[in-house]
Parts: C-alpha cells; structure tokens; sequence
C-alpha cells in the first residue's frame, strides 16, 4: 500500500501544475486564419492547422515567452500567464513583412509538411506566365517548343517529363494533368492560371505522400490561389516583339468573413521568330470566399482560352546551310489553340473534437487542337507529314479527407475520384492546316480513376516522428474507337509510403523517405494491350538532411534512387506509346538558401542524375539531364528598389540511345527589377540579359527536306529566346 501510494503521490507531482494554451494564429491585413505558422513556448513546438489554430498541453505554470513565427511575416513574442489546471486561449494576428531566413524552423512537429513557395517569390523573380513559376522547385527546369500557348516540356530528377508524365500538377486541388491526352500522356497545362493571383505553390519531389496518386514519381507541385486580395490592381506591360498584356483584378466583396473578387487577363505578343506567332491568350477569374469560426468555404469559376502559330524544332542542317535562319521555320503554318473553364467547390469543417473534414468538388470542360510538323517530308513527299492532334474534354471529380489529430500524431483518411470523357480525340495527317489526307486514330476515351488512403504520423518522442501511408489506386479505362474495335480494361495498384525524420537539435534534421508510385499509360494503348503494363510500379528513396548552419543560412542535401519497372515513350506522329523497359536513376540534390544581408539573399540548386536504362545495351536514356543548376541573387524590400538577377545551367546530355548524339547544354541569366511604392510598381523584366544564342529543347529526329534524296537523324531544336526586355506598370488601390 505504502509502494502505491508512493507512485501516486510521484505521479500528482509529475503532473501537477500542468496548463493548456490554445488559440488561433491570424493576418493582420485581411484578419483570415493564418495556417503553418510554428509556435514555440516552453521548448515545445506547435504548428497552426488549416483554421489557424493551435493547441500545447502539459505546459509549466507561471509566466512563459510564446514564439510565433511564419514565413513572410514578422515574428511576434508574447508573454502568456498560464493557470494549472485550466486553457488559456490566444487570439494572434501576425503582420506581413519581407522574407528572412530566421523564421525557418526546423523541428519534429510537422516534417512531412510542404515546401512552400510564397507570393513574394513570385512577386519579385522574373516570369512571363505561371508555367514559369515551376521552375521555383529545387531542380526543375522547362523548355518552350511550340509557341506560348503549348505546356512547356519539363525537366526534373533525370527525367524529360516531356508534358507531364511524371510529375504531379494541381491548382486549387483540381488536376491539371490530362490522362490519354491528344498530344501526350499527363499533359499539363498551367496557362489557365493568372500569376498575380497565385498566393503560395506547394511541392515535394518523390512520390511519398499518401494523398498523392498518378504521375507523382518525380514529384508534385500544388498551386493555390488566393482567397482575397490584398489590393486591387491594375497592370499594363509592353515588350520586344510586339508584345502587350493587360491584367486587372478587383475586390467586390470584402468584410470580416467574406471575400469575393474578380481578375482578368489579356495577352498578345509575335514573338522573336521569324514568322510572327500572333499568340493570343485571355484568362478570367472570379473567387468567393466565406469562414466561420469551423467551416471555410470557397467557390471559384475561371475560363481560358489561347490561339498561336508556332514554327516547331528545325533541324540544325537547314540552318547549317542558310536554307531558314536560327529563328526560322521549315512549315511555318504549324499553331494550335486551346481552352480550359472550371468550376471548383472546396470547403473545410472543423468538428467539435478538432478534426478537419475537407471536400471538393470540380467540373472542367476542356479543349485542345494543336498542329505539327516533326520530321517534315520523310513520310509523304508531295503534301509533308503535318499532323494534326484534336480533343474535347470533359472532366469532373471529388476529393475528400478526415483528419483527425491526438496526443501522438495525426491519422488522415481520403478519398479521390476523377472521371475523364473525351469526344472524338483525333490523330490526323493533315496539309497546311485546312485539308485532312487521312485519319491515324479517331474515339472516344473514358477513363475512371478512384484513389483511397489513410495516412498515419506518430511522435516517437521529441526528436523522431513515423510516417506510414498506404493507397490504392484503380483504373477503369474504355475506348471506343471509330476507325477500328475498341475495348475496355481494368487495373489496380496499391502503394505504401515509410517516411522517418529525426531532428537532434532545432537546427538539424536528418530524414528517411521511402514510397511506390506509379504512371499510368494512355487509354488507347492499354485497351489493345489487355491491360497489360496500364500501371507500371515505381520505388523511391530519400535519404536527406535539413540543416541550419547559421541563423541565415539553410541548406538541403539528399541522395535518391527512383526504379521504374516501365518507362514509356510517347511518338506523337505515330499516336504511340512505345515502352523502352525498366529504368534505374540516382541523384544528388543540394540546395542552399543564405541571407548575405539586410533584405538581400542568395539562393542556389546543384542537381547530379545518373540515369540508366537497364535494357539497353549502352545504358542511356534520351534527353535525360545529367547536372543541372539554378539559383540567383534577389534583393527584397516593401518599397523602393526590389529585383532579381536568376541563372539557370543545364549540362550536355545523349539526345539518342548509345550517346553518338549530344543535346548541348546551355547558361542562361534573366533580370527583374521593380521599383515599388503604397500605390503603385514599375518594373523591368529581362529575359537571357547577355544575349546568348541558345537551343532551349532539343530532340533526336530522322527526318527529310524537301529537296532530300535520304533522310537524316540530327539535333532538331526550338531556339531559346534571345534578349527580350519588358516593361510594366501596375497602379493598386
């Protein structure tokens, strides 16, 4: 009895005096909930929820410093009196200010949590549309080979992702991959979106998040768009090339609870090639937004549209020659258009018990008509081997999760169902754009795709965290085809996730991620096939580390390896996706962010591939980077002067199989500098600011000149952009 009484006497000291702080972190500007911001009190972290809000127990008695911080706001310190026994609430508003590299925390709270890319960003490093804004990820870089109004080709961990194969694209949740695309599987547009309005891109490279399903084997990136502006504004840009763009976005509703705004874009620009490109693009948006104290609720509708000729990859024999100039074009009436209108409902419910219960619904109707030229007359002489590549989509889905949060972690719960309908997706040989000579393939696609996962995080302790995933993937994909028999097939997948982190000290970080994922293959070749390869696997690691060398100074290191079991080559002339067999990649990656001074920052990205394809006898793989780096200075102030001086390196790397071909590499530098006041910005954007001669995509084609007896396998290539200045001026109010 003595012994029991005495461990229950230890046990009321042990936690007697023990107190609660809970609360909610807000803007001061908008007064909207503030999720993400890190709390620290007592050597225990918090990190704010979707609400805003936050919770510590088990807290000392007595008078405690509370810490609050976020990135691109200033931090606060607040003296809290906490009672035993009892919760004491907070209500905290922290003010915007410039980005400073002391707000980054590192501790064991929240690890598996986003990489963020903030609006200031993207407010002060130069881009000419929010496809650019990609290239803010740790190693991704782009190329443009088809006029503006085409998705850039993109290129990350030793992968040409061509359109979107392997990575993840969403805006606002929405998907922005195209399954069974008439120009590419995982096509992924981003012209839709109007970059002023973008508040924050959230990304991760490997596919090792539970929610995360298709297309994720290099990574993902999310888009979200704000809820309310700051400001209204009014923009006006004019540029080399006879280029114009108009953007004005506006308030129209804005009290406590409640926003709703409207914004809208006109854009048109020939270009620097030789035959003008007479792009064209318009984009709206309108957003409301509306939360109460546990429910937050946002409905969006935007629409888009762009047409543009383009002058395609030119083979460098034609140039060589003098037949066209650098800028040339051999079938100058290559162009396209596309449009895109969505509908998007998300809302978010706090329970009573503190779990999160978010849902979506979205409707897309979408299309495309692109025409090209890639191997010019090696097919029919007499009229060339123009194609043309036409869909009209609709797309609708659903995204659900349950949170639920305790004493030793989290466990989350989702559901993802999206369902795609293409109406006569074509694939035509074409002349000059107006006269078909024969169809290729001609039907109609529908694809079904539902995803469910659960997703567990436990605190080990202070220092370690666990996080295991698991989720299935099932596919139904039917084609009916108009030329020849069409089918129906069925797969399904199921993909574990292991993620570990621990975090010794509150400057480093040392993690463990692990997870199969995969990429599905376009509808028209897995039907035929019977289902067989429809989802290829994919198995990834992460070993890495997050350090805090100094107070201004972070860096990121990790090596991974990424295994495909089936890599796919899609051969757009031929309406083809030919498999070229297993593949193996292994990388270092190393990113370093340092603060030199006052409001003036350094930052830089050294990516190293080893790609392999296992099947092949020399091992290579076509067009895959080998080293790549970006990074620039920048120079951030709330007024006055404001710009960025960026870089961006690729290597040489194979253009064929055995490496007898080389797509050079390539340094190019971009300049913004603005001049910003309360009412008012002027900027300056400057595109390759030393005028070098550049070939921004590059591929490996046989193709025949008119006037060519044989054809020839060469380097055909878009040319980069040479010096390109642009001015604006946006008035806010």
């Amino acid at each position: 009895m003595r012994l029991l009484l005495f461990f229950l006497l230890a046990f009321q000291l042990t936690y007697a005096h023990k107190g609660t702080l809970s609360g909610i972190v807000k803007e001061t500007d908008t007064d909207k909930p503030l999720p993400g911001a890190t709390l620290l009190i007592q050597g225990k972290y918090a990190v704010s929820n979707d609400f805003g809000q936050f919770v510590f127990r088990d807290l000392e008695s007595g008078a405690s410093d509370l810490v609050v911080s976020a990135i691109g706001y200033h931090t606060q310190k607040v003296l809290v009196e906490l009672i035993e026994d009892e919760n004491t609430n907070l209500t905290l508003h922290l003010q915007r200010s410039n980005v400073s590299l002391e707000e980054i925390k590192i501790n064991s709270v929240s690890p598996h949590k986003l990489n963020l890319i903030s609006h200031l960003d993207i407010q002060v490093r130069p881009i000419q549309n929010s496809q650019e804004i990609l290239r803010f990820v740790p190693g991704l870089l782009m190329g443009q080979h088809a006029g503006g109004g085409k998705a850039e080709q993109i290129f990350l961990r030793g992968f040409d992702i061509d359109h979107g194969t392997d990575i993840l694209l969403s805006a606002d949740g929405m998907p922005v991959n195209m399954v069974s695309h008439a120009h590419g599987q995982g096509y992924a547009d981003l012209h839709f979106l109007i970059p002023e309005l973008i508040e924050s891109v959230s990304f991760q490279k490997g596919m090792y998040h539970a929610d995360k399903g298709n297309f994720s084997t290099a990574g993902w990136v999310d888009f979200k768009t704000k809820n309310v502006l700051d400001r209204n504004i009014f923009k006006a840009e004019v540029g080399q090339f006879n280029t114009y763009r108009g953007l004005g976005a506006l308030n129209i509703l804005k009290k406590e609870n409640q926003s709703a705004y409207m914004a809208g874009e006109y854009q048109y620009s020939d270009a620097y090639f030789d035959a003008p490109q007479k792009f064209n693009r318009y984009n709206f948006l309108s957003k409301y937004h509306v939360h109460w104290k546990n429910t937050s609720f946002n409905l969006s509708a935007s629409t888009f549209g762009s047409t543009w000729n383009h002058s395609g990859q030119i083979p460098e024999r034609a140039v060589a020659s003098g037949m066209i100039g650098f800028f040339g074009a051999i079938d100058p009436t290559e162009g396209g258009e596309t449009h895109r209108t969505n509908v998007n409902l998300q809302t978010s419910t706090l329970t009573s018990n503190h779990h999160i219960f978010k849902n979506q619904v979205y409707y897309t109707h979408y299309d495309f008509l692109l025409y090209s030229n890639f191997t010019f007359f090696l097919e029919n002489p007499e009229f060339g081997d123009q194609i043309k590549q036409k869909e009209n989509r609709n797309l609708f889905g659903y995204n659900g999760s349950y949170h639920i949060p305790h004493g030793k972690g989290e466990f989350s719960a989702g559901l993802n169902y999206r369902q795609d309908l293409t109406k006569d997706s074509e694939l035509s040989n074409t002349h000059n754009k107006t006269q078909v000579l024969n169809a290729i393939m001609l039907g109609d696609i529908r694809e079904a795709n539902l995803g469910i996962y659960v997703d567990e995080t436990f605190d080990l302790n202070a220092q370690w965290k666990l996080n295991l995933g698991l989720r299935y993937d099932y596919f139904f994909n039917r084609y009916l085809d108009h030329l020849d028999k069409g089918g129906k097939t069925s797969a399904g997948i199921l993909l574990p996730k292991v993620n570990v982190y621990y975090s010794p000290t509150s400057t480093l970080q040392f993690y463990f991620n692990s997870g199969k994922g995969f990429h599905s293959n376009d509808t028209r070749v897995a039907v035929p096939q019977n289902g067989k390869e429809v989802l290829p696997a994919a198995y990834g690691t992460d070993l890495g580390v997050n350090a805090k060398l100094a107070p201004r100074l972070f860096v990121n290191a990790a090596y991974w390896n990424l295994w495909l079991d089936q890599e796919f080559v899609y051969v757009g002339d031929a309406g083809i996706v030919e498999p070229s067999g297993k593949t193996w990649r292994q990388g270092l990656d190393l990113s370093l962010r340092y603060e030199l001074g006052k409001n003036l920052f350094l930052d830089t990205d050294l990516n190293w591939t080893r790609p392999r394809a296992l099947e092949e006898e020399d091992h290579y793989i076509p067009l895959a980077p080998i080293f790549t780096s970006m990074g620039g200075l920048t120079y951030k102030r709330k007024e006055g002067l404001n710009g960025s001086l960026r870089y961006r390196y690729v290597a040489d790397r194979p253009a064929n199989e055995d490496n007898s071909i080389i797509a050079k590499g390539y340094f190019i530098n971009d300049l913004q500098i603005n001049y910003t006041k309360p009412s008012y910005q002027i900027g300056l954007s400057i595109q390759n600011l030393f005028d070098q001669r550049w070939k921004e995509t590059q591929f490996n084609t046989l193709s025949r000149l008119r006037d060519e007896a044989e054809p020839v396998e060469e380097i055909h290539f878009t040319p980069g952009t040479p010096f390109s200045a642009k001015l604006s001026f946006s008035l806010f109010f």
